[in-house]
């Protein structure tokens, strides 16, 4: 009798996903970038996503999907972020009426707690990623005594989903030690628009234009202006290099609340605001390196678009940016806080234009590796998993 041959495994059927976010479109940041281009991502492949989140008037930019305005309200002091409230009946009936085969939430808040008790309701696996380090804003704001109660409550809301995604496996690890979960997620890193962010975007006329003179090198900065960003870092570091005369030009490019303040601390700055596209893959690769000292990033998304552009990046020494940053190879880390370590590095590369355009090449060859395609292509895989396990 002639050998059988197993049949092909069936193709995966294109699902429907409910994905649950904080702030989708309303405000630009890497987190909301990068939940669009899952969402685009996923349509490409046939799924169909309907996105359930607070909205705005005037949004950054076209979402992804198809969107459903969230009852919202503003936070107070910060009204270009709202918090998302529960879901009210009419949004029930809309999820149960789309009969989705998994549910994504992306932030933790009221309206994520619901989608979560909804989901076991509809026996759909529920997943989350976490996108920002919520616990560490609260001492920017005055309020790090809140600390533990928030950790408290990011515990709650991570137990019991299918799967927890995040960044990368070293952030993972921080967040099991501090407790906040209680499993190995899984990574759901980041990719970059190489067609975008590269070398040959460097503009000598543009840094002319901005007053740069030849002889100086450009610090970057990107990035929205808020506190948790670092400001207060990057501003004493600048001060630093002026005090021991090294020639440099600090660049900041992006907008927010505080930058009357950033403008206050760092008088000599060149700003050049909110940029988008190539007018924003130009600034990173005119700039001559990066400096970012935030430490409440879950990924360096700046990092990763400077080393596109074959910058260096002096970044402080935590989870989002080691996974990225090689001391010593693309750039520096420095320990948080340390306005002299910052000054050191940034001085080093200041100083020695060979050093900066080695780890500027070392960083443009790493960037290589980070494809989004790939990359949600492995959050689908995870998706169908799920729903094969509990079928």
């Amino acid at each position: 009798m002639p050998d059988t041959v197993d049949p092909a495994p069936a193709p995966a059927r294109p699902l429907k996903v409910a994905l649950f976010s904080g702030n989708y479109n309303y405000v630009r940041d890497g987190a909301n970038q990068a939940l669009n281009r899952l969402v685009a991502f996923l349509e490409s492949r046939g799924c169909t996503v309907r996105v359930y989140s607070p909205t705005s008037d005037t949004p950054a930019f076209e979402p992804a999907g198809t969107l459903i305005s969230v009852p919202s309200f503003a936070i107070p002091g910060r009204a270009e972020y709202r918090v998302a409230l529960g879901l009210p009946a009419r949004l029930k009936r809309d999820v149960r009426d789309f009969a989705p085969d998994i549910i994504h939430l992306s932030a933790p808040d009221p309206a994520a707690h619901a989608a979560k008790r909804l989901a076991r309701d509809l026996g759909v696996p529920v997943v989350a990623s976490i996108h920002t380090r919520f616990e560490t804003y609260l001492a920017y704001y005055g309020f790090g005594f809140a600390r533990p109660f928030l950790e408290m409550m990011l515990r709650r809301f991570y137990a019991g989903l299918d799967e927890v995604f995040v960044t990368t496996s070293s952030f993972g690890e921080t967040m099991r030690e501090a407790g906040i979960i209680n499993r190995d997620p899984a990574v759901w890193s980041r990719g970059v628009d190489k067609a975008r962010f590269n070398p040959q975007r460097r503009s000598q006329e543009w840094r002319w234009s901005l007053g740069i003179n030849d002889d100086e090198a450009v610090i970057g900065f990107v990035g929205r202006l808020v506190l948790e960003k670092g400001l207060d870092i990057v501003a004493a570091a600048v001060a630093e290099l002026k005090r021991r005369g090294v020639p440099h030009r600090l660049l900041v490019v992006g907008d927010g609340p505080a930058r009357e303040r950033f403008a206050g601390l760092a008088p000599d700055a060149i700003f050049v605001g909110f940029q988008d596209g190539l007018n924003l893959a130009r600034a990173y690769a005119s700039a001559d390196m990066l400096i970012n000292p935030s430490t409440t990033e879950t990924f360096g998304n700046i990092n990763l678009e400077a080393m596109a552009s074959a910058i260096p990046v002096v970044a402080a020494r935590a989870s989002g940016n080691e996974c990225l940053v090689t001391d010593g190879v693309t750039g520096a880390l420095v320990t948080p806080g340390d306005i002299s370590g910052f000054a050191d590095a940034l001085a080093r590369y200041c100083g020695d234009q060979p050093l900066r355009v080695a780890h500027g090449h070392a960083g443009l060859a790493a960037a290589q590796a980070f494809d989004w395609d790939a990359i949600n292509g492995a959050v689908l895989e995870r998706y169908h998993d799920l729903i094969a396990a509990r079928a």
